[in-house]
């Protein structure tokens, strides 16, 4: 971190719309604040276990407000989630565990690949709704975010390895000792202390606390 610069560590899975929207806030900012954004790309599934967390749509009227809320924030912050009653169903069938191990070994090998990678395989789970958790599902989100296919065939080789699998549960245990239970958990390195803030409705209060 260069010197007066605030790290801000974004934990993130691409199964979680609300991550969305705090990727591309924090994102933004990165070039407006005096921050290091740092992506984190860990596993909800194993936070979600570890703390005894349930997925918030199992609560009938809180799948009602979700449905509502994504919308609105999706429209308020210009990114394009779209979201419906069935996708609830949607999520609790997919894995992304081989996505999140797809981008772990990019962020093993050219971490500067992240953000674009990242972005992609949400645009593809929500914006266009297809599945991810393929390997050729994975080939064709690499290739729309303009990686090579040597690279593309080496970080696929590399999610079955056990140096990428410790990888993503160690930065998952992370964020699970920074107290997260859900995603997107936002980690500010301020005055000597980690603060640690949940959910992408919370990005001005961050901005406070470290003087934004």
């Amino acid at each position: 971190v260069e010197m007066g610069r605030t790290l801000v560590e974004l934990f993130y899975d691409v199964v979680s719309p609300y991550s969305w929207l705090g990727f591309e806030v924090l994102c933004r900012y990165q070039h407006i604040w005096n921050i290091d954004l740092r992506l984190r790309p860990a596993f909800l599934g194993g936070i979600m276990q570890a703390t005894g967390n349930k997925p918030p749509a199992m609560l009938p009227k809180r799948g009602e407000y979700m449905l509502k809320d994504i919308k609105r924030m999706a429209k308020y912050y210009q990114v394009p989630v779209k979201i419906s009653e069935g996708d609830f169903q949607r999520i609790f069938g997919t894995s992304t565990l081989g996505a999140m191990r797809f981008i772990t070994a990019m962020d093993m090998t050219q971490p500067g690949y992240l953000e674009p990678l990242s972005r992609e395989f949400w645009i593809r789970f929500w914006s266009q709704r297809e599945d991810i958790s393929q390997p050729e599902n994975i080939l064709a989100v690499a290739t729309q975010a303009g990686l090579s296919s040597e690279l593309t065939q080496k970080l696929l080789e590399m999610i079955s390895s056990p140096a990428v699998k410790n990888r993503l549960r160690e930065t998952t245990e992370e964020a699970i000792k920074y107290g997260a239970f859900g995603m997107p958990a936002v980690v500010a390195h301020f005055n000597g202390e980690p603060h640690l803030f949940f959910g992408c409705d919370r990005l001005e209060l961050l901005g406070s606390v470290i003087g934004e």
